[in-house]
Parts: C-alpha cells; structure tokens; sequence
C-alpha cells in the first residue's frame, strides 16, 4: 500500500515537472508582433458595460441571498429549444447566488398536442380543461412526464441539479374537485358544470419543498395534485405557483406567461401596482380576460405574506434577471 502511494506520488511530481518545464518555455518564447493579441475598443466598451450591469445587480443579489422564489413557467412560454435554454440558465445563475428557485411548470399546449394525436376531443370552460378519465392520464403523462423531464434535463446541462415532482409525490400537493357555476342567459338560472377532474390546491406540504433549500437542488413540479381518496387532478398551474409560493412565504412568485404584464387600454405596461389599484383596475374593466386570474393569483399570494409578485413575458431572453436584477425591472410587479 505504501509503494503503491509513493508510485502514484512520484508520478504526480514527474507530471507536474514536465508541466511546468512546458508552460516555462512556453512563457518564455518571443511572439511576432503580428500574432499578439490586441485589446479592440469595441470589445471594452462592451465589456465594460456588462461590468456595469453586475455592478447593478450585486445589491439585489445581496438582498435576495437565501430568499426562496416560485416560477411559473407556462407552457405558451417554453417557446422552442432556445428559450428553454434561456429559462434554464437563468434559473441556474438564481441558485449559484444563493437564491432558492422552485419551478412550477404548465403545458397546455403539449397537452392538447397530444389530445390531437390520440384522437381524444377536449373542450374548455372558462379557460379550464375539461378533463374525464381518459384525458387526466394524458395530462399526467405530459406534465409529470415528458414536459417535467425536459425541463429537469435542461437545467441539468445549464450545470444546476435539478429533479422533478408532482404533487402526488409525498402528498405534496392535497386537491379536491373545482365547482364552477354557470348562468343560464336565458332563464337567468345557474347550474352547476362537471369539470371531471379539474381541481385546486387546498394543502401544499412545505416541509417537502423546505428540504432543498439549504441543498444544490433546484425542484420542478408538475400541476398534479391528489384527492383525498387518490383521485388524480389536473390544476391550473397559475394556481400551483401562487399556492407554493404561500405555503413557502417566499420572497417572490414570478409567472412567466406569453403577455408582458399588465397593460393600459392605451398599450403602455404597468410597470409597479399595488393590491388596491389592482382589484380596482379589475373592477372597472382596465384589467381583462385571461389577464385576471393571473392578477387574482398574485393578490391571493399577497394575501399569505408573499413578498411581491410578478408578471413577465417568458418568451424575451433574461426576462427573469432584467427583472430580478435591475431597477427598472421588465414587467408588472404587484406588491
């Protein structure tokens, strides 16, 4: 055993010789002027304003050091393979400066993709997937499955560690049936609609999500929560997000989305809203469609000591560090 170390030893220091005897001549060979290498103005300039830009975020990086952010990255938002690769680095940079990102992912699209190819007719009411026996495996197929395992890959090549979960996993995320009543236009009468496994989240288990955070690993979960008596349900993943990011008290829940945040009726982004003006905005008709359950999302999250919430186009490169890192920011932060 001692020969065996004092061989791998010796060679070690042969190597080590040979190494520096080569990086010795290396050094002290003389270069043509032609073949230096030359500092181009355009290349400091540029450097120097990306300086300039880390100068900009090393306050926010301190302020955010072990705060813990969910974001939603919704299916409109993955775009192609480019834009997920933007998402997951930026994903990774948060975790290397101490941030504690959790990813909750949608998939809409993916899923009606793969309805189409199966053959199988869904249809929606009020923006929910009506979802029968028959389409929630498929939904668990393509959010647990193939979508959550592209996702982990991609941060994994970013150089994070990441895994992925559902809700079913560790009864992570508790669910039970939505109710939804509609109005009769008519007879002016509601009735109750049958959704089939549509649900929403009524307990998150922290403790699961609490275990990563002082780790290198960054979760991915999938919006697939499970009913008391084992019933898979499909949940909008907006809703996912604002729930986690609740049972977590995190700093910040992020929803990353095809829309640039809130907009004026005039076109121009609302760049900071607070709760009040919010509701107000949904009130009189400023705030519309598909845009007020994402804002209702951020109000509910407010409401359980969420820091601030968030509303980006995930489609525009680094939206997440522009804005996280900058002073302007890049959507509409609500708080």
């Amino acid at each position: 055993m001692i020969k065996m170390r004092i061989s791998w030893k010796s060679r070690g220091r042969h190597n080590f010789l040979n190494f520096q005897k080569t990086m010795t001549q290396k050094d002290s060979a003389i270069t043509p002027v032609n073949d230096l290498s030359l500092q181009k103005e355009k290349d400091r300039a540029e450097w120097a304003h990306k300086v300039e830009i880390l100068c900009e975020a090393l306050p926010y990086m301190r302020k955010f050091a072990g705060e813990t952010f969910v974001v939603k990255f919704g299916g409109s938002a993955m775009g192609g393979d480019t834009n997920l690769k933007n998402f997951a680095k930026n994903i990774v940079l948060l975790k290397h400066v101490g941030i504690n990102p959790i990813v909750v992912h949608g998939g809409g699209p993916q899923i009606g993709q793969m309805l189409n190819k199966l053959n199988i007719k869904s249809h929606f009411v009020d923006g929910l997937r009506v979802t029968d026996a028959d389409t929630v495996e498929v939904v668990e197929m393509v959010l647990a499955g193939s979508i959550n395992k592209m996702i982990v890959k991609e941060i994994n090549r970013a150089g994070g560690k990441a895994i992925g979960l559902c809700g079913k996993d560790g009864d992570m995320i508790r669910a039970r049936k939505v109710s939804k009543t509609q109005k009769d236009p008519d007879s002016n009468i509601e009735k109750i609609l049958n959704l089939g496994f549509v649900g929403e989240p009524y307990h998150i288990d922290p403790e699961i999500l609490a275990m990563f955070e002082d780790s290198d690993v960054i979760p991915v979960i999938a919006p697939i929560g499970i009913g008391d008596n084992g019933e898979t349900f499909n949940i909008n993943a907006d809703t996912v997000a604002g729930a986690i990011a609740g049972a977590m008290q995190a700093a910040k829940l992020i929803i990353l989305s095809d829309v640039d945040g809130v907009m004026l009726p005039n076109g121009e982004l609302v760049s900071h809203l607070n709760a009040a003006t919010a509701r107000q905005m949904i009130a009189d008709g400023v705030i519309t469609g598909g845009m007020i359950p994402k804002v209702e999302t951020c109000l509910n999250a407010l409401e359980k000591n969420v820091g601030h919430a968030h509303i980006l186009n995930g489609a525009v490169d680094n939206i997440l560090l522009m804005e996280i890192f900058t002073e302007s920011g890049a959507g509409t932060m609500i708080l």
